[in-house]
């Protein structure tokens, strides 16, 4: 049976389908970023509620910036599709959420139109770290082409931060009460740096509409958790196999889901907290704890595990050094760096994510999660370790994250491979240096990602070598044992 006009009565105990009627559901909620997350977390939830409430005013209009294809496959199957949870049991639901998708290279104006209408309460994003536009510092990038070329015209943007600023407008101009933003990708403090980039982009339009932004949007900072990698031909034949489904856009993820919130007042949402979304004022310790255990080993194990030989996140915790080498990071260097929210006890969080990453079933590629290494390690990495220096606490097994993510960039650059990075021209012209001088020093300078406490730190440019000649060693024999 293909996926299309289904008839929500034909629930069996193989598969959930919609309990509500989804002609009688209305858009609310215009998601930017029509990726695989989203599928299976943001409209999941939503989902969720539209059964438990029997439909309501909270349908998804999804946004692809470019993606025609998956736009086609969708609207072949009146947007329905496919969740396929992975686990010991597996269970699959189809999920009506969504009920139009449009892509911004072709549809500027339609989407436009659909966040400025009165009936749009919410606009969330997952548009990745790089398409919050952001540079070193956490604040608008101005001299990116794609924000240029979007301050030129913009009443015709395409990035994420045009797209909000000309809705925006737009509703400001009509005296329309404003939408909300609900940034949902893993950025530290996301609401807040994408509230600070928009207001700056709106800046260039007027005074006025900055400060009515400024004054009348909110944009709560969240945390957003569930391992979702890219779906598997082997799901799609599971899914028509078991299920009888013929469909062409299912996702696939891990059993694990979390969406945490911050509380703000007088916002109209839907009451995702009846099926487990947490809200919060407290966002940041929940942030902090993921980002830099379950994000930081997952850089770790990408840069590491690529580097011994392994494709996936799976085979690469299986590996008993590696394995290790991660428990020491994390209870020596990376859990006290972090304060706990309140109910959380790190040491079994962190515990809990080595074991969704032992799940046979998510192949999670470590290329994947090696890519935008400028972006990721900043925060996921380098953040600890400035907090370590700055409390003369040890920070040997992080160096040697750093130094592997090191020898993946002169992996890429010696091969003339690819580096899928926003700096990757800038990355690579360190390692040229470095590789005239062999001085770590010099690359890590060149890279720009330093903050000015670790610049001059001899400590830490001496943890760095070491572990860069240690990870070299690695390479060599192809076992990872490093005494860290």
């Amino acid at each position: 049976m293909f996926l299309q006009s289904v008839d929500c009565v034909n629930d069996t105990t193989d598969v959930i389908y919609p309990s509500y009627k989804r002609d009688d559901i209305n858009i609310g909620i215009v998601h930017l970023g029509l990726g695989a997350f989203h599928r299976s977390h943001q409209a999941m939830y939503t989902e969720q509620l539209l059964n438990l409430q029997g439909g309501g005013n909270w349908g998804i209009c999804a946004v692809s910036f470019r993606n025609e294809a998956l736009q086609a496959q969708l609207n072949s199957q009146d947007c329905l599709y496919t969740m396929a949870v992975l686990d010991v049991e597996d269970s699959f639901q189809v999920v009506g959420a969504i009920k139009e998708v449009l892509v911004v290279k072709n549809e500027a104006s339609v989407v436009l139109e659909r966040m400025a209408a009165e009936t749009t309460k919410i606009v969330s994003l997952t548009v990745t770290e790089k398409g919050y536009c952001l540079n070193t510092e956490g604040v608008l990038d101005e001299a990116l082409p794609s924000i240029i070329n979007d301050l030129a015209s913009p009443e015709n943007p395409s990035t994420a931060i045009g797209l909000l600023v000309a809705a925006l407008n737009i509703r400001f101009k009509n005296s329309i009460k404003p939408f909300n933003v609900i940034a949902c990708d893993n950025l530290p403090d996301n609401g807040r740096k994408l509230k600070s980039a928009v207001i700056q982009f709106a800046s260039h339009i007027s005074k006025e509409l900055a400060q009515w932004i400024d004054k009348e949007v909110q944009f709560p900072n969240t945390m957003v958790d569930s391992i979702t990698p890219k779906t598997e031909q082997a799901t799609i034949d599971l899914i028509d196999i078991k299920l009888g489904l013929v469909d062409s856009a299912p996702v696939q993820r891990e059993l694990f889901t979390q969406w945490v919130i911050e509380e703000c007042p007088h916002i109209e949402r839907p009451e995702w907290e009846k099926v487990g979304v947490i809200f919060t004022d407290n966002v940041e310790s929940f942030e902090n704890a993921k980002l830099r255990i379950l994000n930081g080993l997952h850089s770790a194990l990408a840069y590491i595990g690529l580097l011994v030989g392994y494709e996936t996140v799976y085979q690469a915790i299986w590996d008993k050094n590696i394995k290790s080498f991660l428990v020491g990071l994390i209870d020596n260097e990376i859990i006290p760096t972090i304060e706990a929210p309140k109910g959380l006890d790190l040491h079994d969080y962190s515990r809990a994510i080595i074991a969704r990453f032992e799940n046979p079933k998510i192949k999670h590629l470590l290329s994947q999660i090696a890519c935008d290494g400028s972006i990721k390690i900043p925060v996921r990495t380098l953040a600890p370790i400035q907090n370590n220096v700055l409390a003369n606490r040890r920070f040997k097994s992080l160096s040697v994250v750093v130094a592997a993510w090191i020898h993946f960039i002169g992996f890429s650059f010696v091969n003339k491979h690819a580096l899928h990075d926003p700096k990757a021209k800038e990355l690579f012209a360190a390692m040229s240096e470095f590789q005239e001088n062999e001085n770590i020093k010099v690359f890590l300078e060149a890279s720009g990602l330093l903050p000015d406490t670790l610049k001059n730190n001899d400590n830490f440019i001496t943890n760095i070598q070491d572990a860069y000649v240690d990870i070299a060693n690695v390479i060599k024999s192809g076992v990872f044992k490093i005494d860290a």
